[in-house]
């Protein structure tokens, strides 16, 4: 039977280097990792994870634990984390909670603590200090990917910020008359995204001198159909009608497009509208967001992980610091936000 040492003699390399470049543990070359790779599939050896599991303590495999698939970012997380891991040689368990509290309650207090996952990523949980300290006594490092966590590392965008600097694009263009729309009160159970966002757009209106009005303060379940019912309701009254619209989300903002249409208005001539997120139909709409990067939020929580796994974190080695890290957002300018229509055209702005 082919064994390992005859892979190593077969590439020209050591046992050890082999062993890492099959495993995706520790540092290989380039040039090496492919060597190694090679001369396996010539002698048509696999190198046993479960051999490996036994005498390392890893199981290769990391879970990651969303409330949905069937959103756009979870989705996008879930893509760049895959994508990462697979570079690493690892698999990937995913847990979809859903909304079944149950569902949340079996995947941390059972399925997550039986050692068959070297480290958890949680996407947009607000886990409680029971869940992560669970996790941490079984030498689990954890990375929470949408905002803090107590105990643990955490990748997040700040949301206030970003909310303000897609309100400040508008009011920049010279847009005082201002709707936002945010999430519905569902979607504050876990880091209050809504709120936070809604305090962004607010500062930033207070801060330029512009009103907030409360009927075009209205809320959507972050999707194109939701928000496209809710833009239609917001858009109805041909008497005054917003400039601009800033949708929490870009599901929203495009949804909203999709209602202006129904009344006739251009945009952005007669509307502009802007959203957060990045969703890959942006550029079909033209639509100018704040593009989080949510692919990369994935992948870098997949580096972060496997750095404390290298480190020995999961055989009582050094647990992940506790640390919040800020990822970086980019306004991108499309075609969906221009100057005011009246401006435009020579006429009053208001």
């Amino acid at each position: 039977m082919t064994g390992i040492k005859d892979v190593a003699e077969r590439a020209g390399l050591s046992v050890a280097t082999v062993s890492r470049a099959l495993s995706g543990k520790g540092n290989v070359s380039a040039a090496s990792r492919e060597r190694a790779r090679a001369a396996a599939a010539e002698l048509g050896f696999v190198l046993s994870y479960h051999a490996s599991s036994l005498a390392s303590g890893r199981t290769h495999n990391v879970g990651l634990v969303v409330p949905s698939v069937h959103r756009w970012f979870y989705s996008a997380v879930i893509e760049g984390a895959s994508a990462a891991l697979l570079e690493a040689g690892y698999d990937l368990t995913l847990y979809n909670i859903g909304e079944n509290p149950q569902h949340r309650h079996s995947v941390f207090n059972d399925f997550l603590l039986r050692k068959r996952v070297d480290a958890v990523i949680a996407v947009s949980l607000e886990l409680s200090e029971d869940e992560i300290r669970q996790l941490l006594a079984v030498h689990r490092p954890i990375v929470g990917i949408g905002g803090p966590l107590p105990g643990a590392a955490t990748i997040r965008i700040d949301d206030f910020a970003i909310a303000q600097k897609a309100t400040n694009h508008l009011i920049g263009l010279g847009h005082s008359k201002i709707a936002h729309m945010t999430g519905d009160e569902a979607y504050e159970q876990d880091f209050k995204l809504p709120g936070t966002r809604r305090g962004g757009f607010e500062k930033a209106m207070n801060d330029a001198g512009c009103p907030v009005r409360p009927e075009w303060l209205v809320s959507a379940d972050f999707t194109i159909e939701g928000a496209y019912a809710t833009a239609r309701q917001l858009l109805a009254s041909a008497a005054e009608r917003p400039t601009a619209v800033f949708a929490a989300s870009d599901e929203m903002a495009i949804g909203t497009i999709l209602a202006a249409r129904d009344f006739g208005l251009r945009v952005p001539d007669d509307l502009s509208v802007i959203g957060i997120d990045g969703h890959d139909l942006g550029k079909v709409f033209g639509l100018t967001t704040i593009d989080q990067d949510a692919k990369g939020q994935g992948a870098l929580a997949v580096r972060t992980l496997l750095g404390a796994i290298n480190n020995g974190a999961i055989n009582n080695g050094p647990v992940l610091e506790p640390d919040d890290t800020r990822h970086p957002t980019t306004l991108v300018v499309r075609s969906s936000t221009a100057v005011p229509g009246d401006r435009r055209s020579g006429g009053p702005h208001g």
